[in-house]
């Protein structure tokens, strides 16, 4: 394995003028301190036996709510210039609409500010998965009225802090919250019925490009969204067809929307044994069309298609055909070296992703919103010496400068993740930090990964 942290100017010698670094979180997954504000869906999940594989549950997660100062303190040692950060909805508005809670307004006051003191650009998500209890409900993101609930909270949020946050982003991967949350029923709310996931993805689309009209209005820096984005490799000829079928849902779909183009015929057809997508409107499809001044991609993995099975992991997380309503047969065959999450760990891909997105929606400049990878970390003599996460942080950012040798307009980087956390279904299982933290022991360690982004960050010309 590459000595990275010797060969750190391999990176920092192609690092453009003013491209930002950052590291990225969100809220269910570390504020803890859920007796403070309202009940979200991931709540509801959790408490169902068998859902989170841990049986972890939001309280005490990393209890940053309880450690903002001093989790301040390590990004500031970091060196990041940004930070990526998610407001949890139910802790703005415990049911999703009404009277507004302060404490939380306090908390996220607190936490903008105390960047700003360290010289660390704000970089807020509006939703990062965690709606309120009180809204599913009501039908969530698969009703209309969702609409104006998402309006409300972005305008609430906006009226606070626009002055303050340096890019707002409306949505974090709704291809996720659609299709693991209401096909799959792999993430909350635990539904398994793809017509709710057809519907609840374009539903997202439309309230993201409602917000961002929210945004304006209040005069919020630097409005965009965050979606996965990846390349779907078909690692035979007789795949191809469902290979293109995992692109349109992957990919094409909200590229598509945020273009302009509307939903695909080929789309509506493949999904048609589900839905006749009489729900869409023309009014919604230019809504969902509204100007974006930044698109975020979170990028961690490709996806490799085959006609036949391989040898390989029994659990990829996230990579299965119930996430691809239509889809013909496939086998998802990832290629070794694998994270921890049985992700294939292929660099080239994200080169190729940010090409392809700079051709599918020209003119827009683009972040990595979150790029990292789980390992089996093991804690000796005090220290995590991650290697495999240096490795692979080290040919990512590399990628990214191809990209962007490619003419790529990439303006910034976010690592995935600040700290270890919970990994949503698969609990503490999975670890993504830079820095060690566990689900007994909230000690920040940061690991050699953190030493290494901390290279990056500080020498780079």
């Amino acid at each position: 394995m590459t000595n990275w942290l010797s060969r750190s100017e391999e990176i920092t010698s192609r690092i453009p003028k003013g491209f930002i670094f950052g590291a990225a979180t969100s809220s269910w997954q570390i504020e803890g301190s859920s007796h403070l504000r309202g009940r979200s869906i991931w709540e509801d999940f959790a408490d169902t036996p068998g859902k989170i594989l841990d049986g972890a549950g939001a309280d005490p997660a990393t209890d940053h709510f309880n450690r903002l100062e001093s989790d301040l303190d390590l990004l500031a040692d970091l060196g990041v210039d940004s930070y990526r950060f998610s407001v949890s909805w139910p802790r703005i508005l415990p049911t999703g609409e009404g009277a507004v809670d302060q404490k939380g307004i306090d908390f996220y006051d607190r936490l903008i500010d105390g960047l700003l003191e360290r010289n660390i650009k704000p970089a807020l998500t509006l939703y990062h998965w965690d709606l309120p209890s009180a809204l599913q409900e009501k039908g969530g993101w698969a009703s209309k009225e969702i609409y104006e609930h998402f309006e409300n909270y972005a305008d609430i949020l906006a009226s606070k802090f626009a002055d303050r946050v340096f890019t707002w982003a409306t949505l974090n991967e709704p291809w996720v919250i659609a299709f693991l949350g209401n096909a799959a029923g792999i993430h909350a709310p635990g539904i398994k019925d793809p017509a709710t996931a057809l519907e609840v993805a374009y539903r997202l689309m439309v309230s993201s490009g409602k917000a961002l009209e929210v945004l304006r209005s209040n005069k919020a820096n630097n409005p965009g969204v965050v979606l996965n984005l990846t390349t779907i490799i078909a690692d035979d000829d007789k795949i191809q067809d469902a290979a293109n079928h995992i692109d349109n849902l992957q990919n094409r779909f909200w590229l598509d929307l945020l273009a302009g183009r509307g939903i695909a015929p080929e789309i509506m057809d493949s999904t048609s044994q589900y839905t006749n997508w009489d729900f869409v409107e023309e009014a919604d499809l230019r809504a969902a069309a509204n100007k974006i001044d930044w698109l975020g991609i979170n990028y961690y993995s490709p996806m490799r298609v085959a006609s036949k099975p391989a040898k390989g992991p029994d659990h990829i997380v996230g990579q299965t055909p119930a996430l691809f309503p239509g889809s013909p047969p496939l086998h998802f065959v990832p290629r070794e070296p694998q994270t921890d999450m049985g992700w294939e760990m292929h660099a080239p891909s994200l080169t190729t992703t940010l090409t392809r997105i700079t051709k599918d929606l020209p003119g827009v400049p683009l972040f990595i919103t979150e790029n990292g990878g789980a390992f089996p970390d093991k804690l000796v003599d005090g220290v995590v010496d991650d290697q495999d996460r240096v490795d692979y942080y080290a040919t990512h950012l590399l990628a990214a400068m191809d990209a962007i040798d490619q003419g790529v307009d990439l303006r910034g980087y976010y690592a995935w993740s600040l700290m270890d956390n919970l990994e949503w279904a698969e609990g503490w299982t999975k670890r993504f930090g830079i820095v060690r933290v566990s689900e007994d022991d909230p000690t920040r360690i940061p690991k050699r990964s953190f030493e290494f982004l901390k290279k990056v960050f500080v020498e780079r010309n």
